[in-house]
C-alpha cells in the first residue's frame, strides 16, 4: 500500500463526507493505493456515525473510536500502529488541511528519502491572536530542537513508515513531533510550504492554555532528550555545585567571625546572620539534588528499557 492517511478528530462530523471525497478523489487522480485511518477522539456529536456509514460505504476507511475524549496525541500514536502504507500522512479534520499537498509529500519523502515532512502554513486565515503566539511558540522550538523548521505543529505531515513505528506520541507531545523524531534518531526533517484553507464547519477546539502547556512539555521534551537516561548529570552536577558554594559562603562567614573575635572586633553571633541560614539552606538542597540524582540513576539502571535502543538495520 502507498498511503496510509490518519485523520483524527473531535466533533466534525459536517467536514467529513467533504475531506473523505476530496482525498479519494486525489488518491485515484495520482493512482495511489491507500488507506484512510479516522480517529474518533470521543466526538459527542454524531461524527462517528458519519464515519460508520462512509465505512460500509468505501472499504478504504477504516476507524478507531475512543470512549472519552483523551487528545490528539493518544490518537495519532493508536492509528499509527495500525498503518500499512509506505508513507503515512496526517491531516486534521477540519477542512484547514489541503489533500492536494498529498503528492508532493509523497515525493519528497520517497524520492527525496525525507523521514518526516512538516508542513508550513505561511499564509494563514487565523486572528492575530493565534498567529502572534504561534510565532513565538514555534521560534522558542527551533531554539530548543535545533531543528529548523516554521511551524512544529503543524497538522498535515508527511513519514516514512518506520518512523511512525519508532516514536511515541503522548500526553500533548503532538506539538513536537519533529523533537520527538530527532530524538529517536531520524535525521532527515524537511519542511514544505502547504496552503493553509479558513475553516468551513465548527469552531476550533484548542484554548490559550495550549501555549502554556505547549512550553511546559517542549522543557520536559528537552530535559529528558538530554537527560532520561543520566538523571545525575544534571541533578548531581547542580547539587554539588550549589553544595559547594553554600559550603565555602559557611566557611567564610566562619572566618568572618573568628577574624572579628581576633581583632576583638565586636561582631553579631553567627546564629543572628541571614547569611548563615541561606548557606545551610543552599547546602541542603545541594544535598536533596544530589540524593535526587542517585535515587534517579537507581530507577534508570533497574528500568527494563534501560537497554532499549532503536536499531534501524542489522547484518548477521
Amino acid at each position: 500500500m502507498d498511503i496510509s492517511v490518519v485523520v483524527p478528530l473531535f466533533n466534525e462530523a459536517e467536514s467529513l463526507p467533504e475531506l473523505y471525497e476530496w482525498i479519494d478523489r486525489v488518491m485515484r487522480k495520482e493512482g495511489f493505493s491507500y488507506e484512510i485511518i479516522f480517529v474518533d477522539d470521543g466526538s459527542t456529536d454524531n461524527s462517528w456515525e458519519v464515519i460508520t456509514t462512509l465505512h460500509n460505504e468505501h472499504p478504504e476507511i477504516k476507524a478507531i473510536r475512543f470512549q472519552r475524549n483523551y487528545g490528539k496525541s493518544p490518537a495519532l500514536q493508536s492509528a499509527f500502529q495500525k498503518t500499512k502504507g509506505e508513507v503515512v500522512i496526517t491531516m486534521d479534520a477540519d477542512l484547514q488541511d489541503n489533500p492536494d499537498e498529498i503528492p508532493e509529500l509523497y515525493r519528497m519523502i520517497k524520492e527525496d528519502n525525507y523521514q518526516l515532512v512538516s508542513g508550513w502554513k505561511k499564509k494563514r486565515y487565523d486572528p492575530l491572536t493565534k498567529t502572534l503566539p504561534t510565532k513565538l511558540f514555534n521560534a522558542t522550538a527551533r531554539a530548543f530542537s535545533g531543528i529548523p523548521l516554521h511551524d512544529f505543529n503543524c497538522g498535515l505531515k508527511a513519514y516514512q513508515k518506520n518512523v511512525t513505528k519508532h516514536i511515541e506520541i503522548y500526553n500533548d507531545m503532538h506539538r513536537w513531533i519533529p523533537f520527538l523524531v530527532k530524538n529517536a534518531g531520524f535525521k532527515k526533517i524537511g519542511e514544505k510550504e502547504v496552503q493553509h484553507q479558513a475553516r468551513k464547519y465548527g469552531a476550533s477546539k484548542f484554548g490559550i492554555d495550549r501555549f502554556f502547556n505547549g512550553y511546559l512539555d517542549l522543557f520536559t521534551l528537552w530535559f529528558l532528550s538530554k537527560f532520561g537516561k543520566k538523571p545525575m548529570h544534571f541533578f548531581g552536577l547542580v547539587g554539588t555545585l550549589m553544595f559547594l558554594i553554600s559550603f565555602f559562603a559557611l566557611l567564610a562567614v566562619g572566618g568572618i567571625k573568628l577574624y572579628a573575635l581576633q581583632k576583638g572586633i565586636s561582631a553579631p553571633l553567627i546564629t543572628n546572620m541571614p547569611y548563615f541560614y541561606i548557606a545551610i539552606t543552599g547546602m541542603i538542597i545541594g544535598t536533596q539534588l544530589f540524593l535526587a540524582g542517585f535515587i534517579g540513576e537507581l530507577i534508570t539502571r533497574n528500568s527494563p528499557e534501560r537497554n532499549h535502543y532503536k536499531i534501524s538495520e542489522e547484518l548477521e
